[in-house]
């Protein structure tokens, strides 16, 4: 009974904190001086490390592909396979991880922070209101940022299966673009946008709500990000599996 009541909890504090963010954004009250340093901050700050990491993704993928394709005579398929994995599944998915680690971290440290040193209390006592003044501007700049930074991924990924399939299959690069002309649809590419916009509001949630839950003592802060970081990426395990069966299974 214990657990189903932390689950009714946890899941009413998510609720909790995406109709206020959400209602602040529709009456436009909204933290605006705030907003361009968080783009900065959680977006673009972590563009190098999702490409690093996502070119080398893609590159790992094509080699597989490669050595079963070159065996099985289908070259002219590595392409387009690449592309799809990408685009569909490991653009979102790994651009997702990535942020959760840089910025959905960065979230639940500062806020757990500014719960632990009293600063919150201080700003409700002066009637500010926490949601606008501090959830807003960062779930407004991780959903602008997040699709952005997915499609760099996706790119920066099929390009690194383009180098290694030349590399290790000597699969020309014009072979390799024609395989994505012919496989990859915009339907692949606008549900791995769709995907990246769900987890965006995943990672600001769950950051915002174990910072909001963390104890007001020295391990406050630790507890918050490890917390933020372990259910994020459960979350956006679950959730990926369920958007891919809801946008690719049909």
């Amino acid at each position: 009974m214990n657990l189903l009541n932390s689950f009714v909890y946890y899941f009413g504090c998510l609720a909790l904190v995406f109709f206020n963010s959400f209602y602040s954004i529709f009456r436009l009250k909204i933290n605006w001086e705030d907003l361009p340093y968080q783009i900065v901050h959680l977006g673009y700050n972590s563009i190098f490390i999702v490409v690093l990491t996502i070119t080398f993704t893609g590159m790992v993928i094509s080699l597989e592909l490669s050595k079963e394709a070159v065996r099985y005579g289908v070259a002219d398929m590595v392409g387009g396979g690449v592309a799809i994995a990408m685009a569909r599944e490991f653009g979102p998915m790994l651009t997702a991880i990535v942020l959760i680690g840089r910025s959905g971290s960065s979230i639940a440290a500062e806020i757990s922070t500014m719960k632990i040193t009293d600063q919150i209390d201080a700003l409700r006592s002066m009637g500010v209101n926490i949601y606008e003044y501090l959830v807003t501007p960062r779930l407004i700049s991780l959903i602008i940022t997040e699709p952005i930074i997915t499609i760099f991924s996706i790119i920066s990924g099929t390009f690194g299966g383009a180098v290694m399939a030349k590399i290790y299959a000597n699969i020309s690069y014009s072979t390799y673009a024609n395989s994505i002309e012919r496989f990859l649809e915009l339907s692949d590419l606008t549900g791995g946008i769709i995907k990246s916009i769900v987890f965006a509001v995943v990672i600001v949630l769950v950051s915002v709500v174990e910072a909001f839950n963390c104890p007001k003592n020295s391990a406050g802060v630790g507890i918050a990000v490890t917390n933020a970081v372990m259910k994020s990426i459960i979350f956006v395990f679950i959730l990926n599996f369920l958007l891919s069966y809801l946008l690719f299974a049909h």
